[in-house]
């Protein structure tokens, strides 16, 4: 249940990213494996795929060191999502960490 709760986290960090600036497959795996997101590109790619048929994200294909690299930037509808997404996250975090029970120090 975890998996598919945290795809869409996955999928709103990536739209997040790619509206500051263009992003690139590894680079993407790489940044979600610093937020403990271990992903396969067989799981990222048609992930960003998907994201680009449903026009969140639009590609550009350029030569780097002699290969076609494929980068992703948020288009309009995208951004436009991610600002909708930000403020049902903002509101639902705040309802479950409201029932959070305190930290303790270590």
């Amino acid at each position: 249940m975890l998996k598919d709760f945290f795809a869409g986290f996955i999928k709103l960090h990536i739209v997040y990213h790619a509206s500051h600036a263009p992003v690139f497959g590894l680079e993407l795996m790489r940044e979600l494996a610093r937020h403990g997101y271990q992903l396969s590109p067989g799981t990222l790619y048609p992930t960003l795929s998907k994201l680009e048929r449903d026009g969140y994200l639009r590609c550009e294909e350029k030569l780097v060191n002699g290969k076609i690299r494929k980068y992703y930037t948020a288009t309009s509808l995208g951004k436009k999502a991610l600002k909708e997404a930000r403020a049902k996250i903002g509101e639902l975090v705040a309802e479950v960490l409201e029932d959070a029970p305190p930290a303790t120090e270590a």
